[in-house]
Order: structure tokens, then C-alpha cells, then sequence
């Protein structure tokens, strides 16, 4: 995991570039101008650490100018050298605040973000060239694939930038409406593709087909609650260079579990420096005086002159709507209903104070700076004093319905107190004033919440009927429980904890040695069940032998019976009766499925323990084979044999009665490729025989071993692979498909 120190927000940083080209301001210019995405080579040195050969271009879409000295840099530190990285971080985006006579819209936006949703962190860093002062920079983590595994515990799924080649400002930009056609190639100009897979495309398309099409269907692609708090944050502290404004700046990832999540990203412009437009009432812009008057809900009670689907589709749900303007009051009351923003901003002000003055590049004077976070600066557009604008913004949203009359909930308690894992759990909440009262529980931060409505009917553990008490069933519940309550009436709603989703009430109970077990793995994995990157890693699957779902939080895996080393297992969940690859590759940087330590192949040891050394399974094996696994049958249960590999399925009795053959073919069904391996040690023809019982190919081999057979131009259907030797021969049938 990257660590934090670096992007400490109450540090400024210290960023020197050394270029061995005098001109190297010329040459950056000229790659910009051209809109290459080439790099110029440099070295970086940063708080006095020296990274050499690393790659720099200009970044930004109008912060950038062949015209200006103080430019935006984005920094690719393992350019040339692989894995080189600055306190786990690969890439700085320094920004050269063009647009913020405080400097310090973009460095709050992104700490008040932070207690909502992941989101970079950001500070301030000064920036030199050959040991020249550029200036005061804020200097913003990168969304990339390390910011992807350090929030979401994986980096390889689909991943996009609404990002336009063209930010058309009379068009509809990176939307996600399905009007560019029905084609996914429709969509490149409007979208970066940020993962390696082309397929994402189609990913991609999908979703916005869901969208746009079958609402009803979008919690199965969409953490909705993680845009409402997107949508809410925007409109909090007017960030309209972003979706609402121009339909961009904003990633979406899709996490392991389907869905895709928004993350915000660049915001220099937040706090109603950017007025351009809204999209809706305002489309042509509006003023600073206008801007602590932003209706939150335009995309639904009004018009969109521009098509925002992203808001409008999801505030036409009434519930989604009450949740939205929870999610707003939060962020409000949290930071703007007292002085907490006013002393933040004066505390960061006085901080970077020294570095502002010392910037004589910086696009505004010392004075506008100074006076920004309580006076509007003039400049070529007007940037509103940030204190007064988000008083007078608090107002207005206090007033607005939706915010007073939400239900409170309290009281909150589970029964039993003591939570015996696999057991139902009570939730009960007293919640005056509401006609609905919704919870949602998970058994793994991975996992998808469900959501079930609570009950003030006498009958769910909720006391007597009508009495503000409700009640719902956690049914089964595993060793860790997250879950948080919402309650509404016809005019708000309101969540505990406020923070929900991002934040949650957890209930935990420890699981007995038995209830998860090693069921399988390779240890020799030549062949057989590739990771995502389509590597043949050693791995093991564990299986939860409990009818009841569980979280795999808390246990370990080592390859030592000593336990001297030990790698903690991810959050996840372990359906009932289900299984759970971990790949033992010694590559965390994968993802984090992937284990910090690999296994022998000759002999060794596979340990599965608690955080309290309890030891759930052992095991102590010898040579492996590179094609097969070595599993229990039955599953979960039995004996340990040599079978064929059947990664997360149950271990049947056909995997056992396979290895009584000396012929083997896997994998089987075969697409393109197929493996054969012959266990006997001699000489023999493998001949490949066609649904017609033609001879279609005859392959000689010298001994036993493993034979790679392309089948890519073998029509589909049904095959017969046969060894033939001197004195026997041995036939398995084949099926070839093509997807």
C-alpha cells in the first residue's frame, strides 16, 4: 500500500527537475502543442531523494501554455527504470493553480472529499527547473492503477476518464448518454480507456446501456451511493468542472464485484471558480452571485439544456432523490455549519503563506491571495472569497426542502448483544417521524450491500406496532457484519451512520478452525488456471465449509509450519459452501489476491491460520505435478490426491477417476489450444481423430510429458486424442469449442 507521508496536506513538499537540455522548456512546449503524450527525460529529485531517467510532459487542458513559465507537470517516475517509485508512488501531477488566487481550492476540496469516498490526496510542493524556482504547486495523487489497488484491493478490471478529445461546449462530452450510437467504437472520442483490456469497451457500453435503458437494473453495475455522494459533493461546494458543468473530469472504475465506481478528479476550479455552465437553468453560466444559489436538483425539477443522465436517472427515483440531499446536508453540516472551513482555510493560508510570496511566477499578487479567502478577486473572470460564498451557500441549502424534516435515528442496537457467528443478528432503530426505514448489511467490504426494508409491525424484534421502534432480520449472519440505516418520510431522509456508506457499524464474532480449509492447489502451475494477466502462478483455493457466508478478514496463509511468516488474507467473502482463489505468486503488486510469498514445487508446507496462531489447516506435500492440482475428495473434506484442476468448483468424483488414465487433456473443452500429457515413460504416436474417424493429424513424441496441440483451426465439435505404442494405445475423447 502507498504510503501517506508524502501527500501529508499540512507538508509542503520540495520537487526539483534537472533537464540536461537548456531548452527544455521549448521542447516541452512543442510536445504539448503538438498534443503528444511523449515525455522529455529528466531526473526528480524530491525532499532530496534523487530518481533518475524519469519521463515529463506538461499536463492540464487550458492550465498549460506554450505562453506561460509556471506550467503544470506530470511526472512518470519508472519511465525508464522499472518499479521506481518515490514512497510507493510512480507518478506526480504537480498543477500550477491558474485559476485560484487563494491556492488552496483544490488542496481543501480534495480533504473535504476524503471523508466521503476514496479520492486523491493532495497537498503543496515547490517546484524548481535546474535548480530554478517555478513556483507553489499543489501537487495531487495520481488515479491510476496504484490508487485503484490501494482503494479497491485490485487495478486490472475495467477503467475510463470521462475525458473528451474536444470538450464541446455545446455538446454532450463524457455524459455517459448512449447517443453517440450503438457501437462501443462509437464512445473512444469521449472516453480514455485506463486499463490494459480492449474488451473494457464493451464493459463499458454496457453500463451506459443500463443507464440509460433499464434504470431499474443500474445497482447491479453501479455503486449508486457512491455517485449520490459524487453528485452531492459537486453541488456542495459548486465544482462544476466536472460532470454537471462540461460532462468531464471523473473517473469510473469497475470494481471486482460489478460495479462501477465514480471518482472525482481535478479540482482546481472548485468553489465557484468555474461558472461556465450547469448544464441546466444556467447553461450559459452564472455569476458569483449566483453561485451560492445552485439548485442541487435542476437535473430533475428543471431542464437538462445538455443531457446529464448520470444525475437525472438516478433522481428519478424519490428515494435516491432524499438520499442525495442527506448525503449534501452531511457534507454541509460536517464542514460548513460552524467555523471548521473558515479555521481550516485560515490554517492552510497561513502555512503556504511564505511559499505564495516567494512564487514570482504565481498568476495573481500577494494581495489577491491574502484577501481570497474572504473578499471576491477580480481578475479576467471573478473568484469568490471562499469563506463568505460558502456561508451564504450554507443558508441557502438549509432552506432547501429536503434538508429539515428528516427522521433521526437512534437508539441503534443489535440482539443478541453477543453475535455467535452463523446466527441471525436483530437490528432495531428507533426512527420518529419516518414511513420508511431501510437497512443494508454486507459480510465483506468486497461484497455488495443488500438492502431490506425494517418493520414497525410488532412482529421483527421492533416492540410494539407504531411505536417509532423497527426491526429487521440479518439472516446467517458470518464473522463480520457491516451495515448502516437510512429512514425517510414524504420529504427527507437521513442515514446512520451520516457518513453511510463510506462509513458503517461493523459486528464482529470469531469462527471455529474447520469452518474454512485449503481445498486445492498448484504448486508447480505450468499450464493450468492463468491470473488475470494471463500468468500461470501457483495458487491455492480455500473453501468455507459452513452454510453461511464468511469473511476471510483475519486469517493467514504462510508457507512456513513455523508460522514465522505469515501473509494476511484480503477481505473476502467466502460464499456458503464456496471457494476463494489466492494466487501465491510472491506479486502483491497485482492485486491483493496476490500473496507476498510462493511455494515450492519439490515439497513444502501450506499453513492457514487465525490472528490468534489458531491453526484452521495444514499441510505437507511433495513433489507436484505442473498440470495437475492437488485437492481433497470429496470436497472440502477428504484426502489430499493428485487431480484435475477444477479452481473454484467442487472436487468430484470425475477429477479422481480421470488420474486412473495415463491420458490426459486439459483443459477440456479445448478453444484454441489444448494440453496432453502422456504418463508413461516411452515412445509413442499421439494421433488426433476427427468426428468422421479421419486421422486429421499424427504427432511423435520420445517419452512422457506435455504436448501443446493448437486447435484454432480444428472446425468445433467433438475430437478422439489416442497414444499409440509398440504394444498398447490409449484414446480420450476431446471437445473443441470456439468462443
Amino acid at each position: 500500500m502507498a504510503q501517506s507521508s508524502f501527500y501529508h496536506i499540512d507538508s509542503v513538499r520540495e520537487v526539483r527537475i534537472y533537464f540536461e537540455e537548456s531548452n527544455w522548456d521549448e521542447l516541452l512546449d512543442t510536445l504539448y502543442a503538438r498534443g503528444d503524450r511523449e515525455r522529455l527525460l529528466g531526473d526528480v529529485e524530491i525532499d532530496g531523494t534523487l530518481l533518475q531517467d524519469v519521463g515529463v510532459r506538461y499536463k492540464g487542458y487550458s492550465s498549460a501554455s506554450t505562453q506561460r513559465v509556471k506550467n503544470p507537470f506530470n511526472i512518470d517516475l519508472d519511465y525508464l527504470v522499472e518499479n521506481q517509485n518515490y514512497q510507493g508512488y510512480d507518478k506526480l501531477k504537480l498543477s500550477n493553480v491558474i485559476h485560484d488566487p487563494s491556492f488552496l481550492r483544490e488542496v481543501l476540496a480534495y480533504e473535504i472529499a476524503g471523508d466521503y469516498m476514496p479520492v486523491s490526496k493532495a497537498n503543496f510542493a515547490n517546484v524548481y527547473v535546474n535548480d530554478i524556482h517555478l513556483g507553489l504547486y499543489t501537487n495531487v495523487e495520481a488515479v491510476n492503477k496504484d490508487f485503484l489497488y490501494d482503494r479497491f484491493g485490485s487495478k486490472y478490471e475495467a477503467f475510463f476518464k470521462g475525458n473528451p478529445e474536444t470538450v464541446d461546449l455545446n455538446g454532450e462530452n463524457s455524459n455517459l448518454s448512449n447517443s453517440p450510437g450503438e457501437s462501443y467504437s462509437d464512445y473512444f472520442p469521449f472516453y480514455t480507456l485506463k486499463s490494459d483490456n480492449t474488451d473494457d469497451w464493451q464493459s463499458l457500453y454496457d453500463f451506459i446501456t443500463v443507464l440509460n435503458e433499464q434504470p431499474e437494473a443500474l445497482e447491479r453495475v453501479l455503486n449508486i451511493d457512491r455517485a449520490l455522494w459524487m453528485h452531492a459533493f459537486n453541488y456542495a461546494v459548486i465544482n462544476f468542472d466536472s460532470y454537471i458543468g462540461y460532462a468531464q473530469n471523473y473517473y469510473i472504475y469497475q470494481t471486482e464485484n460489478g460495479q462501477y465506481q465514480p471518482i472525482l478528479w481535478d479540482m482546481n476550479q472548485a468553489f465557484a471558480s468555474y461558472r461556465l455552465t450547469d448544464a441546466s437553468i444556467y447553461w450559459q453560466g452564472f455569476s458569483v452571485a449566483e453561485a451560492a444559489y445552485m439548485d442541487p436538483l435542476s437535473h430533475h425539477s428543471s431542464v437538462s439544456v445538455y443531457p446529464r443522465p448520470f444525475m437525472r436517472q438516478l433522481f428519478n427515483d424519490a428515494t435516491q432523490r432524499r438520499m442525495f440531499l442527506a448525503h449534501l446536508r452531511t457534507i454541509m453540516e460536517d464542514h460548513f455549519s460552524g467555523e471548521t472551513f473558515e479555521n481550516r482555510a485560515r490554517e492552510l493560508q497561513q502555512q503556504i503563506a511564505a511559499h505564495v510570496e516567494a512564487d514570482e511566477n504565481k498568476f495573481y499578487g500577494n494581495d489577491d491571495f491574502k484577501i481570497n479567502i474572504d473578499t471576491t478577486v477580480q481578475d479576467l473572470i471573478e473568484y469568490p472569497g471562499l469563506i463568505p460564498l460558502m456561508k451564504e451557500r450554507y443558508q441557502y441549502l438549509k432552506e432547501y426542502p429536503g434538508f429539515a424534516g428528516a427522521p433521526e435515528l437512534k437508539e441503534i442496537a443489535q440482539s443478541p448483544s453477543s453475535h455467535e457467528v452463523g446466527n441471525d443478528v436483530w437490528i432495531k432503530a428507533k426512527a420518529q417521524g419516518a414511513n420508511k426505514v431501510i437497512m443494508a448489511y454486507r459480510f465483506s467490504k468486497s461484497a455488495v450491500f443488500t438492502s431490506i426494508e425494517m418493520k414497525d409491525d410488532g412482529l421483527n424484534n421492533d416492540g410494539n406496532a407504531n411505536d417509532g421502534l423497527f426491526g429487521a432480520q440479518i439472516p446467517k449472519a458470518g464473522n463480520l457484519v457491516q451495515y448502516y440505516l437510512y429512514a425517510e418520510n414524504d420529504s427527507a431522509g437521513s442515514f446512520s451512520p451520516s457518513r453511510a456508506a463510506y462509513e458503517f457499524y461493523t459486528i464482529s464474532a470469531p469462527f471455529a478452525p474447520g469452518s474454512v480449509v485449503i481445498n486445492e492447489f498448484m504448486a508447480s502451475n505450468r499450464l493450468a488456471h492463468a491470473d488475470e494477466k494471463g500468468e500461470f502462478d501457483d495458487w491455492v483455493e480455500l473453501y468455507n465449509t459452513a452454510d453461511y457466508a464468511l469473511s476471510t478478514t483475519g486469517l493467514y496463509l504462510s508457507n512456513e509450519l513455523s508460522l514465522d511468516s505469515d501473509w494476511a488474507l484480503p477481505d473476502r467473502i467466502l460464499p456458503a459452501n464456496g471457494h476463494l482463489i489466492i494466487w501465491l505468486d510472491g506479486d502483491t503488486g497485482q492485486g491483493d489476491k496476490h500473496a507476498d510469498f510462493k511455494l515450492k514445487s519439490e515439497q513444502g508446507h501450506l499453513v492457514l491460520f487465525n490472528d490468534s496462531k489458531e491453526l484452521f489447516d495444514e499441510l505437507e506435500y511433495s513433489d507436484q505435478d505442473f498440470v495437475l492440482s492437488y485437492g481433497r475428495y470429496p470436497n472440502g473434506s477428504g484426502d489430499f490426491n493428485f487431480m484435475v484442476p477444477s479452481p473454484e468448483e467442487v472436487n468430484s468424483a470425475h477429477n479422481q477417476l480421470y488420474l486412473e488414465q495415463s491420458l490426459f487433456l486439459y483443459p477440456n473443452p479445448a478453444n484454441n489450444q489444448v494440453n496432453i500429457e502422456y504418463k508413461r515413460d516411452t515412445s509413442y504416436v499421439l494421433k488426433v481423430i476427427s468426428p468422421d474417424s479421419r486421422v486429421v493429424a499424427e504427432i511423435e513424441t520420445n517419452n512422457s510429458g506435455v504436448y501443446t496441440l493448437s486447435t484454432a483451426n480444428y472446425p468445433p465439435g467433438p475430437y478422439f486424442i489416442r497414444a499409440v505404442g509398440s504394444d498398447f494405445y490409449e484414446t480420450q475423447s476431446l471437445i473443441i469449442i470456439h468462443d
